[in-house]
């Protein structure tokens, strides 16, 4: 199953391919332009996918799967007021106030060396980086030769990462 997934997305990769080939009958700078820019988003979505999966499965791997919010309800509840977490309805006299605030200090995350080497690992992944350095060194070059045309480049980005998306979620999923 996952080689006929793999065929499929190496087909639609080829096949955009030959489009892009196809485009060097307009011009030289229109096919550079996109021929780079395709290559650039493709390589980026890709590599983001694999290293994502990747550390996904080395988490379930090592059990280290917690419950973790959404990004959208950090930014939308940040001090989880609306969560479904019952209230002491306690009297003021009857609650230790040292405890409770205890309590919501442990709430509290704090910058720790766990997390740093969470977030580095995600976002210092070769399949991440390689992709980067690659899209940072095709637009030098496309400039310092004087190819760039942003009218072309830009929405040729779209086209790698549309291709890169579907591909990887053949792929990946």
């Amino acid at each position: 199953m996952m080689r006929i997934m793999v065929k499929q997305s190496i087909k639609i990769i080829l096949g955009v391919e030959i489009l892009i080939l196809l485009s060097k009958l307009i011009s030289f700078g229109f096919f550079i332009n996109l021929q780079i820019a395709f290559l650039s988003s493709l390589f980026v979505i890709l590599g983001s996918a694999y290293a994502h999966r990747k550390m996904v499965i080395n988490d379930v791997e090592s059990e280290n799967i917690g419950y973790e919010r959404d990004f959208l309800d950090e930014v939308e509840d940040p001090h989880e007021l609306y969560d479904d977490v019952e209230i002491n309805n306690a009297p003021a006299e009857e609650l230790n106030l040292k405890e409770i605030v205890q309590e919501e200090r442990k709430k509290i995350k704090t910058f720790s060396v766990k997390s740093m080497k969470k977030g580095a690992r995600a976002g210092v992944s070769m399949f991440r980086l390689a992709p980067y350095i690659f899209l940072i060194l095709g637009f030098i070059a496309l400039k310092n030769n004087n190819l760039l045309d942003i009218a072309i480049y830009l929405p040729s980005l779209m086209v790698g990462i549309i291709v890169g998306s579907i591909s990887s979620k053949r792929v990946f999923s």
